[in-house]
């Protein structure tokens, strides 16, 4: 049976009110964090098997495209260039990529692997712009948002509404005595 419940908000200084179905909320937000989770998850793990394939020509690196494949015009071009070959990025973003999805997956830690997921998507953003500012921000289908916005907010609202806690690890991680006892650590999880 769905319940209808009424939030209340301020958001940009106006009273927001709104009904919604707690079932539905519960469901969609459960499907967006397990989606959201196997995307980052599933781009992860295959750099990482590919990183450690026996045939070391075959390794991952995130060196091509940060040298190349950066659109013209980017303002950035020389910040990620400098990102090439370095070992520590190629490891971040596997590892990165692979950790925040399996996080999202389980439910556990969700806020702080949401923040973390959005900042790295915030740097693929980054990476597409094809000009600065007074180009208007494009990318490569538009303007200012493309898939990587997309995501970047998604994880935002799961963290936000700490989506952890619906069939997810962080609804038990936060019942820990560890975690009565740390209130803080809160922050991360939900």
């Amino acid at each position: 049976m769905s319940t209808r419940q009424t939030l209340h908000s301020e958001i940009l200084g106006r009273d927001v009110n709104f009904d919604y179905s707690e079932n539905w909320v519960g469901y969609s937000l459960f499907f967006m964090r397990v989606v959201m989770g196997w995307t980052l998850f599933q781009g992860g793990i295959t750099k990482v098997v590919t990183y450690l394939d026996a045939d070391p020509s075959n390794n991952w690196t995130a060196a091509g495209f940060l040298a190349n494949a950066i659109p013209q015009g980017n303002p950035f071009t020389g910040m990620f260039a400098a990102m090439a070959g370095n070992p520590l990025i190629d490891w971040l973003n596997m590892l990165g990529l692979t950790l925040a999805g399996l996080a999202l997956l389980l439910g556990a830690l969700v806020r702080f692997a949401a923040f973390w997921g959005a900042v790295m998507m915030l740097f693929y953003w980054l990476a597409a712009l094809e000009g600065g500012l007074m180009a208007g921000l494009p990318v490569a289908h538009g303007w200012v948002v493309d898939d990587h916005m997309v995501y970047a907010v998604l994880l935002f609202g799961l963290g936000a509404f700490g989506a952890g806690r619906i069939l997810g690890l962080d609804s038990y991680i936060e019942d820990l005595s560890f975690v009565e006892n740390n209130r803080w650590l809160r922050y991360f999880l939900g």
